[in-house]
C-alpha cells in the first residue's frame, strides 16, 4: 500500500541530492510533490525524472517574496498543503579566524530564516495531521574544523522543532527533524575541495562511522518518509539521526 497516497507535499531544495531523492520517494508512495529550487533548468530536469506528480516552482527561501509566491501557487493548484521537507540549506566552511560578515549572514538567512519563514508560511495551508520534517545535520552535534557556522544553523532548527511541536499542539501538526551523516551529494562540490581532498575527507568520515561507510540520498529519504507519513504518528519534537552511528559513538 502506498504511504503517501493522497498526499500534497512540498520538499524545497528538491532539485538534487536528498530533496530529489525524497520527492521521487514521495511520488512512488502515492503523494503529489512540489519542489523549489533556485535554478530553473535544474529545476526542469528534476521534475522529469520525478515525472507526472510533481510541480517544479523557481524561488529562493531567503526571498520572502519568492515564498509568498510559492505557497500562492501551491494554494492556487491544489489548495491545501499535508508535509513539508523544509530541506533547502547551504553550508561553506569558514574556520574561526576568517568568519565573515557576508558568510554569517549568507548562512543563516538561508538556513535559519529561510526555513523559520518557509514554514511559518506554509502553516494556513496546512491541517490537522500534518507533518513538518526539517533537514538538520550530526554538525549540531558534533564538532567540524571551520564549520562552527554552519553547525550553529542545525542547531537551531533543532530548536526550532522542539519550540514548533508545542506552539502547534493544538492544531495537530507535527514537526520532526532528520539529521543526515555524511552523504556525498552535489552540494558538497561548494565545499571547494579538491578531488584529492574530498576523497581524503569522505575516508576519513567512513572510518569513523560504525557503518564503515558514508551514507547514500535515499537513505536520507526513507528516514523523511517515515516522519512524514502517519506511521510516525506518535513522533514529535523529536530527531531522528540517520548517520551510520557517526554521531552517536
Amino acid at each position: 500500500m502506498e504511504r503517501l497516497s493522497g498526499k500534497i507535499a512540498l520538499i524545497t531544495g528538491g532539485t538534487s541530492g536528498i530533496g530529489l531523492a525524497t520527492a521521487k520517494l514521495f511520488a512512488e508512495e502515492g503523494a503529489f510533490v512540489f519542489i523549489t529550487g533556485r535554478r530553473q533548468a535544474e529545476l526542469d530536469t528534476a521534475v522529469a525524472e520525478i515525472g507526472p506528480s510533481a510541480k517544479g516552482i523557481q524561488g529562493d527561501i531567503a526571498n520572502l517574496g519568492d515564498l509568498d509566491r510559492l505557497f500562492e501557487e501551491i494554494k492556487h493548484v491544489k489548495g491545501r498543503l499535508d508535509i513539508l521537507f523544509a530541506n533547502a540549506g547551504l553550508g561553506e566552511f569558514a574556520p574561526l579566524g576568517g568568519i565573515t560578515e557576508a558568510h554569517f549572514d549568507k548562512t543563516f538567512g538561508v538556513n535559519v530564516r529561510g526555513t523559520l519563514f518557509t514554514v511559518q508560511k506554509a502553516l494556513p495551508l496546512m491541517g490537522e495531521g500534518a507533518s513538518i520534517v526539517m533537514n538538520a545535520s550530526i554538525a549540531a552535534t558534533k564538532g567540524f574544523p571551520a564549520f562552527s557556522v554552519y553547525g550553529a544553523t542545525k542547531a537551531a532548527i533543532r530548536s526550532f522543532a522542539r519550540g514548533w511541536s508545542v506552539d502547534l499542539k493544538d492544531r495537530k501538526i507535527r514537526v520532526n527533524v532528520v539529521s543526515p551523516g555524511t552523504v556525498p551529494t552535489p552540494a558538497y562540490d561548494g565545499f571547494g575541495m579538491t578531488d584529492d581532498q574530498m576523497a581524503g575527507f569522505l575516508k576519513g568520515h567512513s572510518d569513523v562511522a560504525p557503518a564503515g561507510r558514508v551514507g547514500l540520498p535515499i537513505e536520507i529519504a526513507e528516514a523523511v518518509l517515515f516522519l512524514a507519513s502517519d506511521k510516525s504518528s506518535f513522533v514529535n519534537g523529536a530527531e531522528l539521526f540517520v548517520d551510520g552511528g557517526f554521531a552517536q559513538v
